[in-house]
């Protein structure tokens, strides 16, 4: 548990700490941040709380996840557990430290967040049979819209990287073809 009140419906608990990019007007530095609750722990306010190989290779200067996504296992499982040791009921180094509480912890409605990532390329799956009819039907038909193989193996297309936006982005949307005459 942690000794930051979390209420019990939110997203963000204790058990859940999800990472991001974020700034704050008094600092527009992007850099790396963990809700919790309706807060977010500012990693570089507390970074010599963590092992100074992970601070060199994950924190220090970053202003995506690309680092410590890149990382591996072993990495991931120390910086997870170093952000629950440091929120912890049980661990002082946060907790009794108000001075260092009032400049890791700020309210989540305060930040300005970030994409947390810089994306080069990706790939997306069909997952969901309905809409791998939908997009079928469009492009072979009613009648052929469900490729047989659909059933058997994953489907993928590239995806462009530039249509990864944060959430609330305004997004132009084609409005199709228009043509004078054929």
């Amino acid at each position: 548990m942690s000794f930051i009140e979390v209420a019990e419906d939110s997203d963000f608990s204790y058990q859940n700490l999800p990472y991001g990019i974020f700034s704050t007007p008094s600092n527009p530095t992007p850099r790396i941040g963990v809700a919790i609750g309706d807060w977010v722990l500012d990693v570089t306010a507390v970074k010599h709380l963590f092992s100074p190989e992970l601070v060199e290779r994950c924190i220090e200067g970053q202003t995506t996840l690309n680092a410590l996504m890149g990382a591996g296992r072993i990495v991931w499982t120390e910086f997870r557990n170093t952000l629950k040791k440091i929120l912890s009921k049980d661990e002082a180094a946060l907790q009794n430290n108000a001075g260092l509480r009032a400049s890791a912890l700020i309210a989540a409605n305060e930040v300005t967040m970030h994409l947390p990532a810089n994306i080069g390329d990706y790939t997306d799956f069909y997952s969901s049979r309905n809409h791998a009819t939908n997009v079928g039907t469009m492009f072979r038909g009613k009648d052929n819209a469900l490729q047989p193989n659909w059933l058997h193996l994953p489907v993928g297309y590239h995806g462009r990287a530039s249509s990864v936006v944060l959430s609330g982005t305004p997004v132009r949307r084609p409005a199709g073809q228009i043509f004078s005459s054929f």
